[in-house]
């Protein structure tokens, strides 16, 4: 595929090959064997410095002109290739003429090209590049480009890429680096595996190196802007001075905080502008907001506008939210993708909210949580052929992840597997992945449509929104498709009543549903500073009466519980022990590290077939699944404290409805 930036001499076409006497007769010096070439090009750093302080050579007026000096193609043919371009070709470049016709190979095109533009040609094998210049591009940039690294050359980097005319990855490179690029061209073949062999010398990842330099530079960054940040300006310059959207410190500020928001496994990055205070910068780390740092007041506008510039957005639009997506790689960072949103606030400012999405990977099901009873029965309900499965919680509580894990274990060679996302976070192989898109009408609907007709066995839309959309997937749920969607709701009975009010037909509706898994996610103890706490006769008491009414007394008994968890979970002393946070480098003293899933789920039963069909409340649902064995997100928490996997606190506020 062409790059955007590709000059047209690149572009391929079609054209009818010129007669075989038009073509030379001897074998190009281009096309000599690979040792025969490297004679007399740079291979060190000193001859490449050397070549690029030499002075330019004699340059021809015009490519034509270069090709018969260098013995190419001889006067009769370049005629004959003119006459075609200007009476039957006028938009055909010359060069890809030339290689249509089999007159020159692209290689020597781009030899050719090389000269006459100026550009090195350098030997890499052997050459060994500056570390300094191989950890100022990212390892996964240099090799998913195919380009190496060489040296600084004053304000300069100078890089060894594969098309020097690529505007686009020269721009990009640009940007990864912050300061300007000198591109040489490489021998045919050597490229590859000089890039490998550079970067394993070096000794560790330069994305690494990147990313770590990027978190120790905040601070560095910010008193090169005028301002350590722990003290904001309270008002804009005497002088008038302003940080612009395109200066080169702000840009490397903007990718540090985006490396380090990676590096601390931040869900969300939160920027908040005012007109008095600091611009606020916080990040959502295991679904709780933390400060994270305080920009100056003076940046407030150009910070937004970097973001904009780097989403595609309008820097000019603040009276209007404005959403997009960075490509974080482009910048030269890590494989992630951010979405963007900005907010209007007051005085004409705006906030504006990244949530990092790429880089995700779906889960095995075994990983997210689930007790071994409800792993059992989920995965019961996944082998039927044809059903609705519906994962609800509220938004953030892990519904996308436990429905990819769901996918990843439905997703095999003889499974066809349509889905309907917005946004698309975590893609899989195998998959057929949909962006829906409901500004042009790409709705969840619509594309349930569409999928119909495209022979499916499983069909996942990431929401139901509408009754349209239900209603859709119920219907394809009984025509022999396994259907899997979300709801935000709070609980599995909740959700049945939520369909049923907004006009889905009861009796379809019932014959359709398989499962509902409610979910919701705590923070799991920090293994490494978690410390053990003994629970004596009075806080087993208490945790068994929070059991016990979870289930509306249709469970064991508060004293059968203390028996039964003694038996299960006691020491060898007879002691039950959990465990409280405490906090360490690890863990950034939080106390917590990672998070976990607490689920309930209810199967269908012909009894809750009934009360559907009745339009039962939620209440006599509930009931109807806790007598069937549903076991409550409050009453697996309590079984997840048990195990030591999260303390009490946790679980009590995610359950509290």
């Amino acid at each position: 595929m062409t790059r955007p930036g590709r000059p047209p001499i690149c572009q391929t076409g079609k054209w009818r090959p010129v007669p075989t006497t038009a073509r030379m007769d001897t074998q190009p010096a281009a096309l000599a064997p690979l040792s025969d070439r490297a004679r007399g090009l740079p291979n060190s750093l000193e001859a490449v410095r050397a070549a690029l302080l030499a002075p330019a050579p004699h340059r021809a007026r015009h490519l034509g002109e270069a090709l018969i000096e260098r013995g190419l193609v001889d006067t009769s043919t370049l005629a004959r290739m003119l006459e075609a371009q200007r009476h039957t070709q006028p938009h055909r470049l010359l060069g890809q003429m030339l290689v249509d016709a089999g007159v020159l190979s692209p290689v020597q095109l781009h030899a050719v090209m090389a000269a006459w533009m100026g550009v090195p040609m350098i030997d890499p094998r052997g050459l060994v590049p500056e570390p300094e210049a191989l950890r100022r591009v990212p390892r996964a940039l240099a090799e998913r480009e195919g380009l190496l690294p060489l040296m600084l050359h004053g304000d300069a980097l100078v890089i060894a890429v594969p098309d020097p005319w690529d505007t686009a990855l020269l721009e990009q490179l640009r940007f990864a680096c912050q300061q300007r690029v000198v591109p040489v061209m490489t021998l045919p073949g050597t490229l590859a595996p000089a890039v490998a062999q550079a970067y394993a010398s070096l000794g560790r990842s330069a994305a690494t190196a990147v990313a770590e330099s990027h978190a120790h530079d905040v601070p560095a960054l910010l008193r090169a802007l005028g301002t350590d940040g722990a003290a904001a300006d309270a008002a804009e310059p005497a002088d008038g001075s302003v940080i612009t959207e395109s200066d080169n410190t702000l840009v490397r500020l903007v990718n540090a905080l985006i490396a380090d928001a990676v590096r601390l496994r931040a869900s969300d990055i939160h920027i908040e502008t005012s007109q008095t205070r600091p611009v606020k910068v916080r990040l959502r780390v295991d679904g709780e907001l933390q400060s994270y740092l305080e920009l100056p007041l003076r940046l407030r506008y150009a910070l937004v506008g970097r973001l904009k510039i780097m989403a595609d957005l309008d820097i000019s639009e603040h009276r209007k939210p404005q959403d997009g997506k960075i490509a974080f790689a482009r910048f030269g960072g890590s494989k992630v993708e951010l979405r963007m949103v900005t907010v209007p606030t007051l005085h004409g400012l705006e906030d504006v909210v990244l949530r990092l999405l790429s880089g995700l990977e779906p889960m095995p099901i075994e990983a997210i949580g689930l007790a071994s009873h409800n792993l059992v029965a989920l995965r019961g309900a996944m082998a039927k052929a044809y059903g609705l499965i519906l994962i609800c919680g509220p938004t953030g509580c892990g519904k996308t992840t436990t429905l990819h894990s769901v996918m990843r274990e439905l997703n095999t060679e003889k499974r066809k597997i349509w889905t309907a996302e917005d946004p698309v976070e975590i893609t899989q192989d195998g998959l057929r992945q949909v962006q829906v898109n409901p500004r042009i009408g790409w709705t969840f609907a619509q594309a349930m449509r569409t999928f119909l007709r495209a022979d499916p066995d499983v069909i996942m839309i990431g929401e139901m929104r509408d009754a349209e959309t239900a209603r859709i997937a119920v219907e394809a749920s009984l025509t022999g498709h396994l259907v899997l969607s979300t709801l935000h709701t709070n609980s599995a009975p909740e959700s049945i009543t939520r369909l049923l009010e907004i006009g889905l037909d009861p009796f379809m509706f019932s014959d359709s549903l398989l499962a509902i898994l409610a979910q919701r996610l705590v923070r799991r103890l920090c293994p490494h500073c978690r410390a053990p706490q003994v629970l004596d006769e009075s806080g087993l008491q208490s945790l068994a009466h929070l059991h016990a009414e979870s289930s509306a007394g249709r469970g064991d008994s508060p004293d059968a519980l203390v028996a039964r968890w003694r038996q299960r979970h006691a020491d060898g002393h007879g002691r039950v022990v959990v465990y409280r946070k405490v906090g360490c480098p690890e863990c950034d003293g939080q106390g917590y590290q990672g998070r976990i899933g607490l689920h309930e789920l209810m199967l269908a039963s012909e009894a809750g077939r009934e009360l559907i069909r009745h339009r039962a409340p939620a209440s006599e649902m509930q009931s109807a699944a806790l007598a069937g064995g549903m076991v409550t997100l409050r009453q697996d928490g309590i079984a997840k404290v048990l195990a030591g996997l999260t303390d009490l606190a946790e679980v009590i506020a995610a359950t509290n409805q």
